[in-house]
């Protein structure tokens, strides 16, 4: 089974040092490239967070604050990960929720103007889940009908993931292997940022998933109540958030003048 692609697609694993998008950092990155024509490139990176890494943290994936020590920063292969994934769809498990949001905030830090608007996201898990119902290691042995020994280290969890989609797309007949088809497929509820908190209405209209103002006009809202823009730019929310705000903003003034 060969991937149908008009573009390249980066099936990526992140190992980080928890699970919040805003605060937590990456500690180890493997890409795994499949070019339209089949080939295949693989890179890997062992990143200092810059932070501690939890001990239950390091019992799941390995990692250590040791094996990161001497190991560069993500603002340090920021640009070498970029250049990977430039032009190309991105794939992964759980990544809509987890991996691209986490990486979005990563290059964000790095000054890297990172976005999704012109790439597809497949997530594998989410297909998996609307057809079976398990985790990545179930999902290898239900597919593939191999164990995942090295489950939790990026590299083995980045090559399940692409060898369960190509299983999924032989499996089920009605899965198109198509890289459009798949992305719809595999997405949930469509929110103008990463993390859930603007969504859209009926009208494809940007509005607040959160707070006292769930389900209002985010135009509406940053007219009526100036202060608040401020106040989301200076609070915890992620940095591709306040990006996607504040472009809704420059948006509507633009539109008035």
């Amino acid at each position: 089974m060969h991937l149908n692609l008009s573009k390249p697609i980066c099936f990526f694993d992140l190992e980080t040092t928890g699970i919040n998008i805003s605060k937590d950092r990456i500690v180890e990155m493997a890409i795994l490239k499949v070019h339209p024509n089949g080939d295949e490139e693989r890179k890997t990176w062992l990143i200092n967070p810059e932070m501690p890494i939890p001990k239950e943290v390091s019992d799941i994936h390995g990692i250590t604050d040791d094996m990161v020590a001497d190991a560069p920063t993500f603002k340090e292969v920021a640009k070498d990960v970029y250049n990977v994934i430039k032009d190309s769809d991105l794939g992964g498990f759980n990544s809509n929720r987890f991996d691209i949001p986490l990486l979005a905030e990563e290059m964000l830090r790095s000054d890297i103007d990172f976005d999704m608007k012109n790439r597809r996201a497949i997530d594998v898990q989410t297909i998996f889940h609307k057809m079976e119902q398990r985790t990545l290691s179930a999902a290898y042995k239900f597919y593939c009908d191999k164990n995942l020994e090295e489950a939790h280290s990026a590299g083995a969890d980045t090559d399940a993931t692409y060898e369960v989609l190509k299983a999924q797309l032989e499996k089920y007949q009605d899965l198109e292997n198509d890289m459009n088809f798949l992305s719809e497929f595999s997405s949930r509820k469509k929110f103008a940022d990463f993390a859930g908190f603007i969504g859209y209405n009926k009208k494809g209209e940007e509005c607040f998933a959160f707070g006292k103002h769930k389900g209002k006009l985010v135009t509406e809202v940053l007219e009526a109540e100036p202060g608040y823009f401020g106040w989301l730019l200076n609070a915890d929310f992620p940095l591709y958030t306040k990006k996607v705000l504040t472009a809704i903003k420059l948006r509507n003034f633009n539109n008035k003048i």
